[in-house]
C-alpha cells in the first residue's frame, strides 16, 4: 500500500463520497452513474434526532430554582422570526411554527448549506 494511494487515510479523508465508490474512481462525467432515492434504501430506518430551537435565555441558577407552573421565560426572538431546526445537533434548517390538527408542527424555509 502506498502513502499517496486511495486506502490512505489521509488521502480518503478529502475525498467525495462518489470519488471514495469504486464506480467514481478514475471515472469521466460521460461514466457518471445516476443515482435515485432507492440507493438510499438502506438507511432510511436509521434514527435521527431532530430538535427545533424556539429560542434561548440566560439567567442564574437561582433564578433558575424559583421557576414554577405558569411561569413566563423571555426567550431571545420575536414573534413570528425563524425557528432553528437541528438534525443530529448541527443546524440544517430554519422554518417556521404551524399548527396542525391542534398539535405544534414546523414547516421548513430555509436549507442551510454545510459550511
Amino acid at each position: 500500500m502506498s502513502a499517496t494511494g486511495p486506502d490512505d487515510i489521509s488521502t480518503r479523508e478529502n475525498m467525495t463520497f462518489e470519488e471514495m465508490s469504486p464506480a467514481g474512481r478514475g471515472s469521466s462525467p460521460e461514466s457518471y452513474v445516476e443515482r435515485s432515492a432507492a440507493d438510499l434504501e438502506a438507511v432510511f430506518d436509521v434514527p435521527v434526532r431532530i430538535s427545533v430551537v424556539l429560542g434561548r435565555t440566560k439567567m442564574p441558577v437561582s433564578a433558575l430554582l424559583k421557576l414554577d407552573t405558569g411561569t413566563v421565560i423571555e426567550l431571545d426572538r420575536q414573534v413570528g422570526e425563524a425557528v432553528e431546526i437541528f438534525i443530529n445537533e448541527r443546524l440544517v434548517a430554519r422554518g417556521e411554527i404551524v399548527l396542525v390538527d391542534g398539535k405544534l408542527g414546523v414547516t421548513m424555509t430555509e436549507i442551510i448549506k454545510p459550511q
